[in-house]
């Protein structure tokens, strides 16, 4: 008589169960390596004080960059709140570059694009005159850690000269500062009566120096 326990319409099953079982635990064996990985990489997070909740953050993996909001830390994962409100779960042995947007200090740099016939220097005094009328207020004042600078003329394209301006910010607050930055400078130059590069209908805008 057959053993029931071992075969079944004359095939055995003892086989399927022991291809079963090994690849099984080879899968667990797999899963147990991203386990410990995840855990000591999140462990080395910790002890070496990375980023912490709330901080702004871009995570590199090879997968790609997740970029936004610490939310949650765990020795496993790092939540991520994206700027457009998808939160990400991020394994912590995935990681392989961390930037930290919240630690030390930040800096701001805001191109604009003044016409090729626009003299320079000129639009350089308008903006640094400019500066030493908002400097004292808030909220750029407590948003700077060094004043703003004009570095100048940095790139020339087809229809523009891309002046820019940088300044040393609180690390918080460097979009706060060059959205602010940006535009104060467009409206004080609108106001002198810069000339801006032309628009040209069905033509993209060139891209950021």
């Amino acid at each position: 008589m057959p053993d029931l326990h071992t075969t079944y319409l004359g095939m055995s099953l003892r086989s399927p169960l022991v291809a079963s079982a090994g690849i099984l635990g080879v899968a667990l064996g797999f899963g147990a390596q991203s386990l410990v990985k995840d855990t000591i990489s999140g462990l080395f997070m910790f002890l070496e004080g990375q980023y912490d909740v709330g901080d702004m953050v871009d995570l590199t993996a090879s997968s790609g960059t997740v970029s936004g909001r610490v939310e949650a830390l765990s020795l496993r994962t790092t939540s991520i709140r994206q700027y457009d409100g998808s939160l990400s779960i991020v394994p912590n042995g995935l990681i392989e570059v961390t930037n930290n947007r919240t630690r030390g200090w930040g800096r701001a740099v805001v191109d604009v694009r003044i016409a090729l016939a626009e003299d320079a220097d000129r639009v350089r005094g308008v903006i640094e005159e400019l500066f030493a009328q908002i400097l004292d207020q808030e909220p750029l004042k407590g948003w700077l850690r060094e004043p703003p600078i004009v570095l100048g003329v940095t790139d020339l394209t087809d229809t523009a000269q891309v002046v820019r301006v940088a300044a040393e910010t609180q690390p918080s607050h460097r979009i706060d500062a060059e959205r602010y930055l940006r535009e104060r400078i467009v409206q004080r130059m609108a106001e002198r009566g810069v000339r801006v590069p032309p628009v040209i209908p069905g033509r993209a805008v060139d891209p950021p120096a």
